[in-house]
């Protein structure tokens, strides 16, 4: 794919971003930087701060609050990473060892308790009682999120609507409200929310359909990560259950197994039935039909080079390799 547009209209943004995530970051307990600014400067996309930024220039926002409010959403987001990569024991994110890995458990977790907390003294600083409103309520539905997806691990009898709710929870949920945060920064009303936050919760579920596929199509040194990390965990995510469903007996005996026990040992054997069935095809498909979603909600903006920004974002969140 060639560079998305964002990239070039939000160099000022971004280099503000990035003054207000350090600024925010001190912490006179060394140890609390050290993990901080390990996970911070790793790398990532930056996808949900952007979508906060985006969203408030395509409405004409002119002042500095935007910044402040991408910055909370990358600390929820890294908060639910540390603690992510804890509960699901991850070695690799991002093409290097996770916080867990390098530091251990115990300083992951405490660390992203920093950064939650960190991110609600920002919020609370805004002094827009909507702005806490949605950041709270959305903190609150990603941990139900963590906690579904917890339940259904190991459990090959999830539905694709039960898959789909802790995708919406877990990950679509914080786009959901870095899209309402620009429209709240920039003074609009409910419906406009709500617009964007429709925007964000679609593009979110596009964006962790496609991480599902690469799952089972990426490269460690493309994606950043372990491919199969998912099987081994016991994820019953999107094309596996496209395999129990389209596939002949065997091939869904052999992931129901998989999917119970843990593992990567039927890896080669698994991923051969995730190519016979159309598996990948299929989540690609639902991550674009989630794209076009996402599109159409934004339908209302004003014209010109943000609003552009914003529908091209979907298009490059399912058309990625990484």
């Amino acid at each position: 794919m060639t560079e998305p547009l964002y990239k070039g209209l939000l160099v000022e943004d971004m280099a503000a971003l990035d003054r207000v995530i350090r600024a925010r970051l001190h912490s006179e307990v060394a140890l609390v930087r050290q993990v901080a600014e390990y996970i911070i400067g790793s790398g990532g996309k930056r996808l949900r701060p952007v979508v906060v930024l985006l969203a408030a220039r395509a409405l004409g926002y002119e002042g500095p609050h935007h910044h402040e409010l991408a910055a909370v959403v990358e600390f929820i987001h890294t908060a639910t990473l540390l603690h992510d990569d804890v509960v699901d024991e991850s070695q690799l994110r991002r093409g290097q060892d996770t916080a867990n890995a390098r530091f251990g458990n115990a300083a992951s977790v405490l660390v992203g308790d920093f950064l939650y907390s960190r991110a609600f003294q920002m919020m609370v600083a805004v002094n827009d009682m909507r702005v806490m409103q949605v950041l709270a309520d959305a903190t609150n539905v990603i941990a139900e999120g963590e906690v579904l997806q917890l339940m259904n691990c190991h459990d090959p009898d999830v539905s694709e609507e039960a898959y789909m709710r802790v995708i919406r929870y877990k990950t679509a949920r914080l786009f959901d409200a870095a899209g309402r945060l620009g429209a709240i920064v920039a003074g609009r009303g409910r419906d406009v929310e709500d617009a964007l936050g429709a925007y964000g919760m679609h593009l979110g579920t596009a964006f962790q359909l496609i991480d599902d596929v690469l799952d089972y199509s990426g490269d460690r040194e493309t994606t950043g990560k372990n491919v199969g990390d998912d099987l081994a965990e016991g994820k019953p995510t999107l094309p596996l259950l496209y395999v129990m469903r389209q596939g002949t007996p065997a091939q869904s005996a052999l992931v129901r197994r998989a999917i119970a026990e843990g593992g990567s040992e039927d890896f080669p054997a698994i991923l051969e039935a995730i190519h016979a069935t159309g598996a990948l095809d299929y989540t690609r498909a639902q991550a674009r039909a989630e794209a076009k979603r996402a599109i159409d909600a934004i339908g209302m903006l004003p014209a010109g080079v943000w609003r552009e920004a914003l529908l091209e974002l979907p298009i490059f969140a399912v058309e990625r390799d990484h």
